[in-house]
């Protein structure tokens, strides 16, 4: 199941890179161990030792944005969300400015999505997360029942997670509520470490995290675009359905085979409806690019749960983020913004 699970995100967006591009000044490296999937960083360096040291550098960023917004394990020495977790109704908890940074985007995307990306439903989620858990020891896997779900749904007020800057604490004022921060977690962390390779001089190349791709700077030559693909979301091992030219910004995919389980032969994906409390219907998968990785990740979970005349609704209400997005309906019709055009390539 953890197999599937990574070789699913790690095709939700695949590049299409010519295999001498590495050499003259390019270079590339790969490994996972931070948020359960795979990292991957191509760019241009004065030299492969440059390269690699900031690479080195970089892993040790992500590893501690990893411990700091985990939800499921305890590192000595620090406190992490799932130590705000733990002390729900209890007492502040003492946090790392980068926890205090991440609540307070989460809580400005979750009023710019009209709570359809809502870090507070951790409850309902893990609900779901046990579910699909199960399948590793459970022929049949029962999904949660509905009475539970809704009982998990009055916990869930964003609101209830109290920030208090100046004295740098975290506190959940329902003992119930909890956090779960994976719609935005990977983008946000992705969004820092592009900020950090900019800062070292790395200005040409991309930086991947399990498929949430924030470009660097322009490639050299005549095509200054990085190729990203967009996977199928029907065939695991496929050429994609596009490729998109990326010259600047983020393009991250929300997806229903990227983390799913099969109960009674209904396949039920991770990607869950507020209203509903059941996996959202309506797409396969929406691609959303913007500037801004962390906010990539949030629309691009917000346009799979709205429908696709709402999405253009809310991208002509909000030109200042330069919105264009790619889907995959569950009718496996495709669609996309007139802005990317241009940029695919069939």
């Amino acid at each position: 199941m953890k197999i599937k699970k990574l070789i699913c995100i790690l095709l939700a967006v695949m590049f299409i890179l010519p295999l001498s591009s590495c050499g003259e000044g390019f270079y590339e490296t790969s490994f996972t161990g931070v948020f359960d999937t795979y990292v991957q960083i191509y760019a241009s360096a004065e030299s492969e030792r440059y390269f690699m040291q900031t690479a080195k550098e970089a892993f040790s960023l992500m590893e501690e944005y990893h411990k700091l917004y985990d939800i499921y394990n305890d590192y000595d020495g620090i406190n992490n969300l799932k130590t705000v977790n733990d002390n729900a109704g209890k007492e502040p908890v003492k946090v790392d400015s980068r926890i205090i940074d991440l609540l307070k985007f989460c809580k400005d995307a979750y009023y710019l999505t009209d709570g359809n990306v809502n870090v507070a439903m951790g409850s309902v989620l893990k609900l779901w997360h046990d579910a699909r858990e199960s399948v590793q020891t459970n022929v049949y896997a029962p999904i949660p029942d509905m009475a539970s779900l809704r009982a998990a749904s009055e916990h869930i007020d964003i609101e209830d997670i109290i920030i208090d800057e100046e004295n740098s604490t975290v506190f959940i004022s329902d003992p119930h509520l909890r956090i779960d921060v994976g719609a935005v977690a990977k983008g946000y962390t992705t969004q820092k470490i592009y900020e950090f390779f900019i800062s070292k001089g790395l200005i040409r190349g991309f930086v991947s995290i399990g498929g949430n791709v924030k470009v660097l700077g322009e490639k050299t030559g005549n095509d200054p675009g990085w190729k990203i693909g967009i996977q199928n979301p029907d065939v695991t091992y496929s050429t994609p359905l596009c490729l998109v030219s990326v010259r600047s910004g983020s393009l991250v995919t929300s997806g229903d085979y990227q983390r799913y389980f099969v109960s009674g032969g209904v396949k039920y994906h991770h990607i869950i409806d507020k209203d509903t409390l059941m996996p959202s219907v309506g797409m396969r998968s929406v691609t959303v690019w913007v500037d801004d990785s962390a906010l990539a990740d949030a629309l691009s979970t917000y346009f799979f749960t709205i429908s696709y005349e709402d999405a253009l609704e809310f991208i002509s209400e909000h030109p200042e983020y330069n919105i264009n997005a790619y889907w995959v309906t569950e009718n496996n019709e495709i669609k996309y913004t007139q802005g990317m055009k241009g940029y695919i390539e069939e």
